[in-house]
C-alpha cells in the first residue's frame, strides 16, 4: 500500500538552516518574526516578502515560498503563517501546503514552540499522498507537483494505458516499485519525544486513511473481490480476526438479495468479517460498508459518460477497512467488528433482471425495480447479519449509495440519516472536529411509503424524488427494533472533482478520522 511520508522529529537547531539541501518551512507564529538563523539576504527577501501585498494577504494556514533563497543551500524557503492562536483546521492546512509540494526532496520544518506540530505533521502527512502504482515513468516535480499528479488523459484514453487481465494479476501479485526516492520530512521543535510519542496514533489514522484511499483508487480489474478480501486477510498480522464468507455460506445464509446483485459477475461475492477485540467484554460497535468493486447499472446500465468512476462504488467497504486498520495499528481499547458486502454489478444472461423478486436474509421481499439500486440489495443481508450475529451496541453503515446525495449536499458533506439522535450526534460531533463534512438529513412514514410495492414487501427505490432519503428508509427496514443505527451515503466526498484541503485530487478517504474519532472518543474504555 502507499506509505505515508517519513516524518521525524527533532530537536530545534537553528544553524541547520543555511545549509540544508531541500527544503526550508519556517513556521510564524507572528508576522514580523522570522525564527531561526538565516543570512541577511535570505531574512531581508522573506521580510520583503511577508510585506508585499501577497504577504499580507495571508491568512493562518496558508504559505509563502521563496526559491532558492540567497546564502543558503536550500531548494526553497517556505514561510509558513500559523499564528498563535491558530486552529487546528489551519495546522493541518498548513502541513497540507507543504504536503501538496514534497517533491523527493528532504523538508526541514522550524515549528518552534508551536502546539500545533502535530497537526501540522497530520496534515502534512495526508496531503502528502500519491497513489502511482500505474505510472510508468517519474513525473517532473517543475511541472506538476509529485502529490496529486494524474495521468495525462491522452495517455488514460489510449489502448497502452489499459492493463490485461493477465497484467493486472502480475500488478496485483507483485509490490510496486516506487518511482525515484521517498520524500523526508523532518519537524524541529522544542519537545520532540513528547511529540513523537503523540504522534503515533496520528499515524495509525493516517495509514487507515490511505488504505482507504489506495483501496478506493484501484482499477476494478485489479480490485477484484477476491483481491479485496485477501488484502483485508493480510491485516491479519495486525492483530485482526479476519473472516471470509464465500457464496456457498452466503446461500446457506440466506443473503440472496447480496448474492442476486454478484449473479452476474465472474468475479465471487464475498462477505469479510474483520474483528478487533481492544474492549474487553462489551458488545461491539459495528461498522458495516457497501464493497461494489465495479458498478455497471446491471441490466438498468448506466450511461457510458463517468462510469469509469464507478471502481469508487466500493467506498463504504474501503473506508470500513481502512478504519478498522487504524484501530488494530493504534491497539484501540474498544471492541469494533467490520463486515464489508464485497460483488461486482454487472450485465450478463445470468444477471439479476427488473422485476425480480429476491429474499433477504431477514426474510422480507423486494422487487427489483431498477438494477441499479444494488448497494442497499448487499446492505440489507450484511445489516441483518450483524445484528443477529454480534448484537452490536449500535451499527454504522457507509455507501456511495446515491446519486441524490450529490445533488442535494455537493461534495462538501456527507448525508447522515439515523434512527437515534445520540448517535447522530456522536457522529457529527466527530466529524466536526476532524473537518469532515457531514450533515443530517430526515427519515419518516411518509417516505418510507415511497418504497411500498404491490407484489413484494417493499421495491428497491422509490423513483428520484428524495432519492437519497428512500434509500435510507430502505435500509431502516432491516434494522431490529431498537437497536442505534445510522446511515451515511458517502456519495459525494468519497471521489469528488477536485482536490481537497487534505487530499490531491481522487480519493479522500472520508470517514476513517470520523469513525476513529468516533470510537476513540464513545466506545473506548465504555
Amino acid at each position: 500500500m502507499t506509505q505515508p511520508v517519513e516524518i521525524t522529529f527533532t530537536e530545534t537547531a537553528p544553524e541547520k538552516l543555511v545549509d540544508h539541501k531541500g527544503r526550508v518551512a519556517l513556521v510564524l507564529t507572528a508576522p514580523d518574526k522570522l525564527p531561526g538563523r538565516l543570512p541577511r539576504a535570505a531574512r531581508d527577501a522573506a521580510t520583503r516578502a511577508l510585506a508585499s501585498k501577497a504577504g499580507r494577504a495571508l491568512k493562518p494556514g496558508q504559505v509563502l515560498e521563496l526559491a532558492f533563497p540567497a546564502g543558503m543551500a536550500a531548494d526553497a524557503l517556505v514561510l509558513v503563517h500559523l499564528p498563535a492562536g491558530s486552529s487546528q483546521a489551519e495546522a493541518r492546512r498548513a502541513g497540507a501546503a507543504l504536503g501538496a509540494k514534497l517533491g523527493t526532496a528532504h523538508t526541514l520544518v522550524m515549528a518552534g514552540p508551536s502546539k500545533l506540530a502535530g497537526d501540522l505533521a497530520f496534515g502534512l502527512a495526508l496531503r502528502g499522498y500519491d497513489f502511482d502504482a500505474y505510472k510508468t515513468k517519474p513525473v517532473d516535480p517543475d511541472a506538476a507537483p509529485k502529490s496529486g499528479a494524474t495521468i495525462p488523459e491522452a495517455e488514460a484514453a489510449s489502448d497502452d494505458a489499459v492493463l490485461s487481465d493477465a497484467q493486472a494479476a502480475d500488478r496485483a501479485d507483485a509490490p510496486a516499485e516506487p518511482i525515484g526516492d521517498r520524500a523526508r520530512v523532518t519537524i524541529m521543535v522544542k519537545d520532540p519525544e513528547s511529540l513523537a510519542r503523540q504522534a503515533r496514533d496520528a499515524a495509525a489514522v493516517a495509514e487507515g486513511v490511505f488504505f482507504t484511499r489506495d483501496l478506493v483508487n484501484e482499477p476494478a480489474n485489479v480490485l477484484t473481490t477476491t483481491d479485496f478480501a485477501d488484502r483485508l486477510l493480510a491485516m491479519r498480522e495486525l492483530g485482526l480476526e479476519v473472516e471470509v464468507l464465500d457464496e456457498d455460506e452466503l446461500a446457506k445464509l440466506g443473503m440472496r438479495a447480496l448474492l442476486a446483485v454478484g449473479q452476474g459477475s465472474e468475479s465471487p461475492s464475498k462477505v469479510v468479517v474483520m474483528r478487533w477485540n481492544g474492549g474487553g467484554d462489551e458488545a461491539p460497535l459495528a461498522l458495516v460498508g457497501k464493497g461494489v468493486v465495479f458498478d455497471t447499472g446491471g441490466i438498468s446500465i448506466k450511461p457510458g459518460a463517468g462510469m469509469e468512476e464507478m471502481t469508487m462504488d466500493m467506498g463504504g467497504a474501503g473506508v470500513v477497512a481502512g478504519t478498522m486498520r487504524a484501530l488494530a495499528l493504534r491497539r484501540a481499547k474498544a471492541n469494533v467488528v467490520g463486515l464489508v458486502g464485497l460483488v461486482e454489478n454487472m450485465p450478463d444472461g445470468r444477471a439479476y433482471r427488473p422485476g425480480d423478486i429476491l429474499k433477504s436474509m431477514k426474510g422480507d421481499t423486494i422487487e427489483v425495480v431498477n438494477t441499479d439500486a444494488e448497494g442497499r440489495l448487499v446492505l440489507a443481508d450484511v445489516l441483518w447479519y450483524a445484528q443477529e450475529t454480534y448484537q452490536p451496541r449500535a451499527v454504522i453503515d457507509l455507501a456511495t449509495l446515491t446519486g441524490a446525495v450529490i445533488i442535494a449536499l455537493g461534495h462538501d458533506n456527507a448525508g447522515v440519516f439515523s434512527n437515534d439522535d445520540a448517535l447522530a450526534d456522536q457522529i457529527l460531533a466527530a466529524a466536526r472536529t476532524e473537518g469532515e463534512g457531514a450533515w443530517r438529513l430526515p427519515l419518516g412514514k411518509s417516505y418510507d411509503s415511497l418504497i411500498n410495492c404491490r407484489l413484494a414487501d417493499m421495491k428497491n427505490t422509490g423513483g428520484r424524488a428524495a432519492g437519497s432519503i428512500t434509500a435510507a428508509q430502505f435500509l431502516a427496514r432491516f434494522i431490529k427494533d431498537g437497536q442505534p443505527w445510522a446511515h451515511i451515503d458517502i456519495a459525494g466526498v468519497t471521489l469528488p472533482p477536485s482536490a481537497t484541503d487534505l487530499a490531491p485530487k481522487g480519493a479522500t478517504g472520508w470517514g476513517v478520522m470520523t469513525l476513529d474519532r468516533l470510537v476513540r472518543d464513545r466506545f473506548e474504555g465504555q
